[in-house]
């Protein structure tokens, strides 16, 4: 099975009780289980992790380059201005691995710093604006890219 990193960036800990109105009212810990119960269904080792440290975000891209890992990457604030998190998604997709961006709502649609992202650009894909159902579709666009 290929493993997957499924890395979030700041605030999305407090999933459920934040902005319930734009991120909905499920937790991060609903997230972690049906991302790994998603992952299951499709062959792949899900490993979900969150953090507001934007040095421990890149320390995880450098991990998923070293351990071969595919990625499910929302970088939530730091999309927008992070070059470091950028430079980290880099390598993973120039060591030939996938990344998906995600996001839970439609950054195009909401204040205008946000409808920029630095990290769109290396990235394999962008999926966004559809909640929870971001993170499946972008494990589904995965498991389809590795299929071949």
């Amino acid at each position: 099975m290929e493993r997957v990193l499924v890395l979030n960036g700041p605030n999305l800990g407090r999933l459920g009780v934040r902005e319930p109105e734009i991120y909905g009212s499920a937790s991060m810990a609903d997230l972690q289980e049906s991302a790994r119960a998603w992952g299951s269904a499709l062959d792949l080792t899900v490993d979900v992790r969150q953090t507001d440290d934007e040095s421990e975000l890149v320390g995880w891209l450098h991990e998923a380059v070293d351990a071969r890992a595919h990625v499910v990457l929302n970088p939530a604030a730091f999309t927008h201005y992070s070059y470091a998190v950028r430079d980290a998604a880099a390598q993973v997709t120039t060591s030939g691995l996938l990344l998906v961006e995600v996001h839970l709502s439609n950054p195009a649609a909401r204040e205008a710093f946000r409808s920029h992202s630095v990290v769109g650009a290396v990235a394999t894909g962008t999926i966004a604006g559809f909640g929870f159902d971001s993170y499946r579709l972008a494990l589904e666009a995965l498991a389809a890219r590795l299929r071949g």
